[in-house]
């Protein structure tokens, strides 16, 4: 995730691996206007028919380890939180974010630092009870805005493979992200972006059922709450490469 499809075959060289379980995508529809002042100006929002999308994802990485190198224990697994919307940049989609939310100090400061992501210190349990699962969540992050977060959701029925023109497809077959990092001329040109590329088999999403949901994510960021159920999928565990992060 420079083709808008992702690619097939596992990458020869990448900076990272991962191991992604746990996974809901929880999304709702939002008017552009409201996303468009929290992506810089080179950033076009990538839209739907004509509707953007809001997601709040909670999920658990693990089996971390950089290249060529074995994991590090107490380093290498993290719960995270994140809250997304999508994007373009010359044609390509990519995700940007608007916060993730994560239990390793270390991580955190690297994903910061050498990423240039906008992670942000938190408590976060999440555990599976009879079938079900349940994320708690609190920032902890010294000058953030405050936000908490609670959810239980039970992985159903299995689904087709999201195919490309579905709404399930642009949602979750994500193969590039955006950040945006400090620039000496940043008042005159505006922040530096990179776009970072990942490889992982396509998603195996299931239905998902919510039996809670109370969240101020989203209105942690001066963003109205979102109306109405949100559109769920469960993910199936994934192995994940990231390949590199390329300043644009």
């Amino acid at each position: 995730m420079l083709a808008e499809s992702p690619i097939r075959t596992r990458p020869r060289l990448s900076l990272m691996r991962q191991r992604w379980s746990d996974l809901l995508f929880a999304h709702w529809p939002i008017d552009p206007e409201l996303l468009r002042p929290y992506l810089p100006a080179r950033l076009e929002l990538d839209l739907f028919e004509g509707q953007a999308w809001l997601g709040v994802v909670p999920f658990t990485m693990s089996s971390i380890r950089p290249l060529g190198l074995p994991a590090v224990p107490g380093l290498n697994h993290l719960h995270e939180l994140n809250v997304r919307t999508y994007a373009r940049l010359d044609g390509v989609p990519g995700v940007w974010f608007l916060s993730l939310d994560a239990t390793n100090p270390l991580g955190v400061w690297a994903a910061r630092t050498l990423f240039h992501l906008p992670y942000l210190h938190a408590r976060i349990s999440l555990m599976e009870t009879a079938g079900a699962l349940r994320a708690v969540a609190e920032r902890t992050h010294r000058g953030a805005a405050p936000a908490t977060f609670a959810a239980t959701w039970m992985p159903g029925k299995l689904l087709p493979q999201p195919q490309p023109g579905t709404l399930s497809h642009f949602l979750t077959e994500r193969y590039f992200l955006y950040t945006a990092g400090p620039n000496l001329l940043q008042d005159v040109l505006g922040p530096n972006l990179w776009r970072g590329r990942l490889f992982h088999k396509p998603w195996t999403l299931r239905e998902a059922t919510l039996t809670e949901w109370k969240s101020t994510l989203v209105e942690a960021h001066g963003l109205p709450t979102p109306a109405g159920e949100p559109l769920l999928y469960a993910a199936d565990p994934l192995e994940v490469w990231v390949q590199e992060l390329r300043r644009m």
